[in-house]
């Protein structure tokens, strides 16, 4: 059974002419483990879809399911981190994870609560930053701090809705290290949300390009096939790399300018 699952889900916004239906008939399998990067245009409907998955917001129809329930709102079990950080701008590093660690459902002593907030602080590598606040950071250290702050509340998924596109390249890669480094050491499930086929590339286990909207459709699911840790440098001549990413940029010139529907593999 797939951890997360969306079954021909339809979302529309708007009512009566101005009606614009962002997605259409979106079948989509996550498993356990896995780590699944969705691509497409901006303004298909990627947030749409993540927002769905984190139970932020609510199918026209169809369903969206988790380890096999229907998901009615949000939940600890499905950690989401957004493009602009979301965080408290009064709160210290250590602060703004602590008020998640706070948010957990089993009960932790002070001193439990402290020791899981510095560790997840230190997992993303700001525990010389801790005292400071979002305005003195960059926008890379920012974004750090977000994604302890998701992954402090223990979450079985991880919905990363293009949490490095505002940042420039050198950070931008640094934190693709990043974020893979964390997966591959706890193997959670990730959905990784990008408008960069490379980013997909180089992270994912399986890439699903997304269609032009209105009326966005997901495409097939193209397999990653390449064995890990990838390095950025090498990766570019690998005839595998090459292939995937030429089979998945034809779709989106293609079919996927064209909204004939599709439907993402498991």
């Amino acid at each position: 059974m797939s951890l997360l699952e969306l079954k021909k889900v339809c979302k529309t916004y708007g009512k009566g002419p101005a009606a614009t239906k962002v997605l259409v008939n979106t079948d989509l399998q996550i498993h356990q483990g896995e780590f699944v990067a969705i691509v497409g245009y901006s303004g298909a409907g990627k947030s749409t879809l993540v927002s769905l998955l984190a139970g932020l917001i609510k199918p026209d129809s169809g369903q969206v399911l988790f380890n096999g329930e229907t998901v009615t709102g949000p939940s600890p079990e499905r950690g989401i981190v957004f493009q602009n950080y979301s965080l408290l701008p009064w709160l210290t590093v250590h602060d703004n994870v602590k008020l998640a660690v706070d948010q957990l459902p089993q009960k932790l002593s002070a001193e439990a609560r402290e020791r899981r907030t510095s560790q997840y602080v230190s997992m993303v590598n700001l525990a010389h930053a801790s005292h400071k606040t979002p305005s003195e950071l960059s926008g890379g250290m920012r974004q750090r701090v977000a994604v302890a702050r998701a992954l402090a509340m223990d979450p079985q998924v991880l919905l990363l809705d293009e949490p490095l596109s505002a940042l420039d390249a050198l950070t931008r890669s640094s934190l693709q290290d990043e974020i893979t480094r964390i997966w591959d050491k706890d193997r959670k499930t990730v959905v990784l949300i990008t408008n960069d086929v490379d980013e997909g590339l180089l992270m994912a286990d399986r890439i699903i390009p997304l269609s032009m909207g209105p009326e966005a459709v997901l495409g097939p699911s193209f397999q990653i096939d390449i064995p890990r840790p990838r390095d950025r440098k090498a990766i570019n001549h690998d005839p595998r790399y090459r292939e995937i990413r030429t089979q998945v940029i034809e779709w989106l010139l293609g079919p996927g300018r064209k909204k004939k529907p599709s439907i993402a593999a498991a």
